[in-house]
């Protein structure tokens, strides 16, 4: 109209009146698009009711037709239909325009009722019969679904090939013909038939076939694949690499875990041949009876960490009711990283068959079920905490080792996270715990690994025969395993070894109890009660390497100047009988006790707690004896560093110092702790120092995303171009030690429990665990 001549528009006039006539052309422009846009979606809609109608009226007694030839038909007789109404709609839309005052837009719909009426009197219909019907989807839109239905007694499996050969042509004509030109969203549609597809062949696969093993050819181009990375760093292209894999692998029929599906790349999108090799060896691997917690379709949501929340992993080597620091310790350093929303946290703790059960807990308690013994240990924290903890417990297989007095683990332990979830790793002694490792690197499984000494084991071994010797090998192969497979360690004292990529830190709080225990006792020395009743005591596992060989050494070197002092002793362990002896033959006033549990009601009398232990790294007993408001007695030594700060801490150098400690200890009341004192005692304030030391704080604030098997947060593992002498180092190491650790010969040279290298049959039963050869399957045999 305007733009036509311009000139006589604007001839006579000025610029404000050709904005105006400007203006008012685009207002109308658009609204006649708006128009033409809501009469669109009404003529699909309507179609969508005349098929619908159509696939109604068609009756069970009609004979049967071919596959998909509803859409020949559609071509044919209702694709003109459609094109005329369309030029109707436009012709109506543009003569008409602009309309006159008071009149409203109608659209002669009319020719909808013949191509009504032509699908009726066509007579389409009978056993099979595709039936799209409209569905809503949101607020007032209408989207296409695909209802299939058998009346002719077709197997599942043929009607899905059947339906993806049609699948195919009508994808292939809609491409270049217009007679589904209002369906140009038809990649939705196209998706939501593709996935019904899929859910249809699942629920229907075809009775199990025998599937062939692996050839050479197919192991060489999975090797090939695997090796990727590696092939990128010698400068072998990606691209080079998939041709070299596509040469090697052939497909053939019957090799695929889902035929009738991946044989059409236009419905999965898999046109690469590693996608059909990966199916290939999920096929194989099903057949053996392997089983992975992720599926072979897997699901991009389910890679992806759920509401924005990591993944913490806390790993130990002892449980509950075994009372020990490697099994208390965890289990609160569980509970408090909990308490944050930014974590998901799972405790992974050993499970012990009953004849181990009985060795190792205390009272002859044993229990039939990882179950029941998970209850036990939530109901004693639940005792002991303020809050509810919120975090998972996994167990592991382990055996108790006689010898070395501890719990050694089964198989591979990591494999007790899922890849889903293998995110943040907490090795409580990892030493110990890699001592025997024989599976996949932590490092490589998981995002961090953190490494907690616990155990000064090197003066441990330093006691038994040939203890010099001995120490020396485990001094390297500690070195040796935490390299391997750490990321950072956090030594609780100067006491510990010093490792790689360690600091020392004290990490450890104590139980909410005994903070409790401490306040009371500060009240009523406010109010003038007498808090204390009895005098010392020493509590701790009765064996010589846990503090008893120097407490009776110095208790019979200076029992002269002690004249009265009476020690209660409360323990049970491996040496009692010949603690208890030595004790009787040099005449000490000393009384034992069966253990307790140190927050017990009658351990809250004693003023003074007295631990002569050299060989600890940190002890607890301490910590919860100045918790609690009590003097403690203890050699000044790098594993009570963190105590030293403590008024009612007396340490001594020398045996000399240890009866003028005693003695003014006995003869003066403590001093009640202040709150800065009873916080740095509480695992408030463990766990943060935790989270600054490890750096853990650092890695939860990262960007999330999965983390399991090497890939890193941005979904894409990142290669530098040359990797880093130190990490080529510590995958050599890593690699050795995986060798070494396989080999039975060389496990029982060093001290191995034999048949720890996988669990056993009852393990299996108890855990709910595949039998060892189906975890490691081996093919083409």
């Amino acid at each position: 109209m305007g733009t036509k001549n311009p000139q006589s528009i604007t001839r006579g006039r000025d610029g404000g009146a050709f904005a105006f006539i400007s203006k008012g052309w685009r207002e109308a422009r658009d609204s006649a698009s708006a128009d033409l846009s809501l009469m669109r979606a009404r003529a699909d809609r309507e179609l969508g009711h005349l098929i619908a109608s159509a696939s109604a009226l068609a009756g069970p007694g009609r004979a049967p037709v071919a596959p998909f030839a509803e859409l020949d038909f559609v071509r044919k007789r209702i694709q003109p239909k459609i094109t005329e109404l369309r030029k109707q709609c436009s012709s109506t839309v543009l003569e008409g325009w602009p309309p006159k005052a008071g009149a409203s837009l109608r659209v002669d719909l009319s020719g909808l009722t013949a191509i009504r009426n032509a699908i009726v009197a066509d007579g389409h219909g009978g056993g099979e019969w595709l039936r799209v019907a409209p569905w809503k989807w949101g607020k007032g839109r209408t989207e296409w679904d695909v209802v299939t239905f058998i009346r002719s007694g077709l197997k599942e499996s043929e009607l899905a090939t059947t339906i993806r050969s049609g699948l195919k042509e009508f994808e292939r004509r809609s491409l270049s013909n217009e007679m589904f030109g209002g369906f140009r969203g038809r990649s939705e549609f196209l998706e939501k038939l593709k996935l019904s597809l899929k859910l249809l062949n699942k629920d229907s696969r075809e009775p199990k076939q025998e599937v062939p093993p692996l050839d050479l050819m197919e192991i060489l181009a999975y090797l090939v694949w695997q090796s990727g990375p590696f092939l990128d760093q010698l400068g072998v292209r990606r691209d080079q690499c998939e041709k070299l894999v596509a040469k090697l692998y052939s497909k053939q029929d019957g090799r695929l875990i889902y035929p009738s599906l991946s044989a059409d790349s236009s419905l999965t999108g898999n046109e690469n041949t590693t996608d059909d090799l990966d199916l290939r060896i999920a096929r194989v691997l099903e057949s053996t009876g392997y089983h992975t917690e992720e599926g072979f379709w897997k699901d991009p949501t389910k890679l992806r960490i759920s509401d924005n929340r990591r993944h913490v992993a806390v790993f130990t080597t002892a449980s509950l009711p075994w009372m020990t620091g490697t099994a208390i310790n965890p289990l609160f350093r569980a509970a408090y990283l909990a308490r944050s929303t930014m974590q998901k946290v799972t405790l992974v703790v050993p499970w012990l068959c009953k004849s181990d059960q009985q060795l190792v807990y205390p009272n002859n308690i044993t229990f039939s079920s990882p179950e029941e013994q998970e209850t036990y240990i939530r109901d004693w924290l639940q005792e002991r905490l303020g809050f509810e903890a919120n975090f998972k417990i996994s167990f592991y297989p382990g055996k108790f080792s006689e010898e070395r007095r501890s719990i050694i683990p089964i198989g591979d332990t990591s494999q007790f996270i899922s890849s889903k979830e293998a995110d943040i790793a907490i090795l409580e002694e990892p030493e110990h715990l890699n001592w025997y490792h024989h599976g996949k690197r932590w490092t490589d499984k998981f995002n961090h690994v953190i490494g907690v000494v616990h155990t000064n084991y090197l003066e441990y071994i330093k006691r038994e025969k040939n203890g010099a010797l001995q120490a020396f090998l485990v001094k390297h192969i500690n070195n040796w395993v935490t390299r391997a497979y750490c990321h950072k360690v956090l030594r609780l004292s100067g006491a510990t070894q010093d490792l790689p990529r360690s600091i020392i830190c004290n990490v450890h709080g104590v139980n909410p109890k005994f903070l409790n225990v401490g306040e009371k006792v500060a009240a009523d020395m406010e109010r003038g009660q007498k808090a204390f009743s009895k005098g010392a005591y020493f509590l701790g596992k009765m064996v010589w390497a846990k503090g008893y060989k120097e407490l009776i050494d110095l208790l019979s070197e200076h029992k002269n100047y002690l004249v009265g002092f009476k020690l209660d002793v409360y323990g049970n362990g491996e040496d009692s009988q010949a603690v208890q002896d030595a004790a009787r033959k040099l005449d000490l006033s000393i009384n034992f006790f069966k253990g307790k549990d140190h927050a017990h009601d009658s351990l809250h009398g004693y003023k003074v707690f007295i631990n002569p232990s050299i060989s600890d790294v940190l002890c607890t007993a301490t910590a919860e004896a100045l918790a609690m408001g009590k003097f403690v007695v203890c050699p000044d030594h790098p594993s009570n560093e963190f105590f030293k700060s403590f008024p009612n801490c007396l340490t001594y150098k020398a045996p000399e110092e240890f009866v003028a400690k005693v003695k003014e200890a006995m003869a003066s009341e403590p001093q009640p702790l202040t709150p800065e004192q009873r916080y740095s005692l509480s695992w408030e304030a463990a766990t943060k120092r935790f989270m600054e030391y490890s750096e853990l704080d650092k890695v939860l604030k990262e960007r999330n995303g999965h983390c399991g098997q090497g890939v890193k947060r941005n979904g894409v593992r990142k290669i530098p171009l040359l990797p880093k002498f130190s990490d080529i180092v510590d995958g050599g190491l890593a690699f050795a030690h995986y060798c070494l650790t396989g080999n039975e010969i060389l496990r029982l040279a060093t001290g191995a429990i034999p048949g720890t290298r996988d669990y056993d049959k009852q393990q299996c039963m108890d855990l709910n665990l595949l039998p060892p050869q189906n975890q490691h399957p081996v093919y083409g045999l």
